[in-house]
């Protein structure tokens, strides 16, 4: 049960990514997905979802805080989101970041966020305002855990001594990109920083924009947003790695992109993957992951597929 390190937050092997809320997938569409989300999750953890204030302009918050409220379940769900720059000139200001927790928590129809994050770094900033700001949301109940987004290995270094020497709440978690076709940017860096303060990851772009589905192929027509982002990763490495996650997927009779979330859980450091569906059918593909075991040889036949 994977476990948010230095919170009590239990939350499932899948953390529900909410950007497709009101932008991919209608209301309609968005309770439904989150209500089989639901109920696909091991009553013993919190269905984990992620969105963020920018993400539709808020529509994103608001569709999920109006399915919580609907289905009574804001207490079963672990609820993130972020603090995003937008149209700021100082995003991660102390007014910026009371602002805008303010309207997170309003289109949450909650209380309190459980995890919060700075959604991208804001060199205009000091991080010692930055980081207080988020303490004093911390101390008045507010958010439950504060966390970094986007954030380079020497940003990160500097944000936690910061904190530190403050004396102010730390970030317990990175959000950054991650994946089996994006890897040395977290594997050089990332990686060392977060392992030595103990802290989670929480990878985005989990399936490298779709392109770990295995639906966007050569010659492939797609009629998705992503489409384009995701032909980028074809070509020798690409088709290896595709090449791996069929035969794995074939030897448990689940669908590939819940070979690549399970990889990408089963990493160091790493808490949950983020992957969204905007509709049922594609949340079908991901929801098998959670009770997926690799051996050992098929983890190293993935890993070494992508180097």
């Amino acid at each position: 049960m994977p476990l948010i390190p230095r919170t009590d937050l239990t939350v499932s092997d899948l953390c529900l990514g909410g950007n497709v809320f009101g932008w991919t997938a209608d209301e309609a569409t968005s309770y439904a997905v989150l209500d089989r989300y639901l109920d696909a999750t091991p009553s013993t953890v919190a269905p984990f979802v992620d969105t963020a204030e920018m993400y539709g302009e808020g529509t994103s918050e608001r569709i999920l805080g109006a399915w919580m409220a609907d289905r009574g379940v804001r207490d079963r769900i672990v609820v993130a989101t972020k603090a995003s720059p937008g149209r700021k000139e100082h995003p991660l200001s102390a007014g910026e970041i009371r602002s805008a927790a303010e309207r997170s928590l309003r289109n949450l129809r909650t209380d309190v966020i459980d995890l919060y994050y700075a959604h991208y770094d804001d060199a205009t900033t000091p991080l010692e305002e930055t980081l207080t700001a988020f303490d004093e949301l911390v101390q008045a109940g507010k958010v439950r855990h504060v966390a970094a987004s986007n954030y380079s290995a020497a940003r990160l270094t500097e944000a936690l001594a910061t904190a530190e020497r403050a004396g102010t709440t730390g970030y317990v978690a990175l959000q950054t990109h991650y994946n089996l076709m994006e890897r040395p940017a977290f594997e050089a860096e990332l990686r060392d920083v977060v392992t030595a303060a103990g802290m989670g990851v929480l990878p985005y772009f989990a399936l490298a924009k779709g392109y770990l589905t295995g639906k966007y192929r050569a010659g492939e027509q797609i009629d998705s947003p992503r489409a384009k982002g995701a032909a980028a990763y074809g070509g020798e490495r690409g088709d290896r790695v595709l090449a791996a996650l069929g035969q794995v997927a074939d030897e448990h009779g689940v669908p590939m992109a819940a070979v690549a979330l399970r990889w990408l859980a089963d990493q160091p450091t790493v808490v949950a993957p983020i992957a969204s569906g905007r509709t049922v059918e594609q949340l079908a593909d991901l929801l098998p992951m959670q009770d997926l075991e690799l051996t050992a040889a098929q983890r190293q036949l993935l890993t070494e597929a992508g180097e």
